[in-house]
């Protein structure tokens, strides 16, 4: 094989199959879905982990471990990516996090951790914070305010109630 022979037979813009018009199309008659069965009717869709009578993989697969639902999930985001993402003066609240991107998962709660260097003064709206972050932000000339989080597991697990 030459390399100006790497395309040959190789089609961009197929024209389209047209089934069911007559036997002599080779698609005539039963349309390429076959005689009987299931596959053969219309409306047909088969469920996408379905394999083919054996036992599912999400079902042979061995569960481990437990998952607490109505756990509160808490992320912890460092001073210092906080001082080099927000201008000085500003105030940082977890949406502010959220949207400007340092924070890509779900979470409930936000903590701030004493990671890194605070060379802005910020003005922080939080839920958690960590002793030396508090620190480092009132070194800094900033502020530290602690909210109560929007709801607890007990209020979580109650609005789960009434939904299902």
């Amino acid at each position: 094989m030459n390399l100006e022979e790497v395309n040959d037979g190789i089609v961009g813009n197929r024209p389209r199959k047209r089934i069911g018009r007559g036997v002599g199309s080779k698609t005539g008659k039963t349309s390429g879905r076959g005689r009987d069965g299931h596959k053969s009717r219309s409306g047909y869709s088969r469920h996408p982990m379905f394999n083919g009578g054996d036992t599912p993989i999400y079902m042979r697969t061995p569960k481990r471990g437990f998952h607490n639902k109505f756990a509160t999930e808490v992320v912890g985001v460092n001073v210092g990516d906080l001082s080099t993402a927000f201008d000085d003066g500003a105030q940082v609240t977890p949406s502010d996090i959220r949207h400007r991107g340092i924070v890509k998962v779900r979470f409930d709660e936000l903590k701030i951790l004493g990671g890194g260097e605070v060379t802005k003064k910020l003005n922080l709206v939080v839920t958690r914070i960590s002793q030396t972050a508090k620190e480092k932000i009132e070194a800094a000339g900033g502020s530290v305010k602690i909210v109560a989080a929007k709801r607890t597991p007990k209020q979580r697990v109650a609005e789960s109630k009434a939904k299902g």
